[in-house]
């Protein structure tokens, strides 16, 4: 029979599985609707027999049948009997989503969310600030969209660009890396289920109604709806990259996430620019491919900027355990003792086989770091995970000093120049 201390964690860990699950799958469904429909309106095309109030119709083939597609720009004379509405795939994705930052980083937050160094939080401040700060970009796109900027496309972009940058700022100042780009990417996702919830379905129900009445719809809510759905469309990518950057330390734990978040939302730009104008038919905008690559290149160059701080000295006989030709080349390095006292000291708590920390039922990623063979083959991600980036321990629990970073990043270094 499984210890009680033992079974919670496990059953904790399998909640936050079905969770994440369930935020991936609705995702992909919400993300791909976006896409498909954003590349079928900008790909509609004049005929000469559309009907009354036809904006353009393409034709399409896929799995072995042929679709002929209409599309009404305010709405078709007499109310279909057959509607089917896109809108649970957003609210799924967000509620999902949401659920997962609660099992996640407020359940967990004195080792996910908060980051003493910064902030010294109670539990408690911290969740009030990060579920208030999901609000805040909402509140304000909202106004300025609802202001004279909704003329000005492009200059509201730009705004919104803005708002995203300050706020990226602003959670790195109060939590842990990780949870920073996390917080940005459910701020943003937030913004994007909000304009489908509070502005594209309420306005798309008001024509519904029209309809049924008998009036003539009113063409300004299905350009207000088509303005907010664009922006969702741009806003994508980037939240994709956001939702999975806990597995890229050098984007997370950079004390420059918030800048490398703010170049990961210009890619999706130039990305989705790129693929709306061919879809339009408008073009072959291929400066947007260079200009990718070198936002790319500049993240980068600036997840590798703390290191140039980090100084440049730059058979196991515990388990009995042969090391492989890899292994030996970190244990044979300069300074390999001392990282292995570091490891055992700061980390080992955590990553062993049976874990003395509360709330970790079992080694992250599957990863032991009990013996000098087992912290030999984990080099490369000791290296990048507590050398060039502060992202484990997670919030720095454990305490490790900066000298002791140091250590991790000059014993890398002269095993890999040997």
């Amino acid at each position: 029979m499984l210890d009680t201390e033992l079974l919670q964690p496990l059953i904790w860990s399998w909640l936050e599985f079905a969770i994440r699950w369930t935020h991936v799958i609705t995702a992909m469904a919400w993300i791909g609707s976006s896409f498909y429909f954003i590349a079928l309106d900008l790909g509609l095309r004049k005929a000469p027999d559309l009907p009354t109030g036809a904006h353009g119709e393409e034709w399409q083939v896929h799995g072995g049948g042929f679709y002929h597609i209409r599309k009404f720009l305010v709405a078709p004379e007499n109310m279909p009997e057959h509607l089917i509405w896109f809108k649970w795939e957003s609210y799924s994705t967000w509620l999902s989503g949401a659920a997962l930052l609660m099992v996640t980083y407020w359940a967990g937050a004195e080792l996910f969310l908060i980051d003493p160094a910064k902030m010294d939080l109670e539990v408690w401040q911290a969740i009030l600030i990060s579920a208030a700060s999901l609000t805040i970009g909402w509140l304000v796109y909202d106004f300025l969209c609802k202001s004279k900027l909704d003329q000005k496309p492009t200059l509201l972009m730009v705004l919104l660009f803005i708002l995203l940058v300050i706020m990226g700022w602003g959670y790195n100042e109060v939590f842990t890396g990780r949870a920073v780009l996390l917080h940005l990417g459910a701020f943003t996702a937030t913004i994007m289920t909000a304009n489908v919830f509070f502005i594209i379905i309420p306005n798309q129900k008001i024509v519904v109604a029209d309809l049924k009445a008998g009036r003539t719809p009113d063409p300004k809510y299905g350009k207000i709806a088509k303005l907010r759905s664009t922006h969702n469309n741009y806003l994508t990518l980037p939240v994709i990259f956001l939702m999975l950057s806990n597995h890229y330390p050098l984007a997370f734990a950079s004390p420059y996430n918030w800048v490398i978040a703010a170049l990961v939302f210009l890619m999706g730009v130039t990305i989705r620019h790129y693929f709306n104008t061919k879809h339009a038919g408008a073009g072959n905008p291929v400066w947007t491919i260079p200009v990718t690559i070198a936002l790319f290149l500049a993240v980068i160059w600036i997840s590798l900027l703390p290191a140039k701080h980090l100084g440049t000295v730059i058979e196991d006989e515990e388990s009995g355990r042969l090391m492989t030709p890899y292994e030996l080349k970190f244990a044979s390095a300069e300074g390999f003792e001392e990282v292995s006292g570091i490891v055992m000291g700061r980390c080992s708590m955590c990553h062993a086989r049976e874990t003395a920390w509360d709330g970790i039922g079992t080694a992250p990623r599957g990863i032991y770091l009990e013996n000098e063979a087992e912290i030999a083959s984990a080099a490369r991600e000791i290296f990048l995970q507590a050398g060039v980036t502060n992202a484990m321990p997670p919030a720095n629990v454990s305490y490790m000093e900066p000298a002791e970073r140091r250590a991790i990043v000059n014993w890398f270094k002269a095993a890999t120049k040997s």
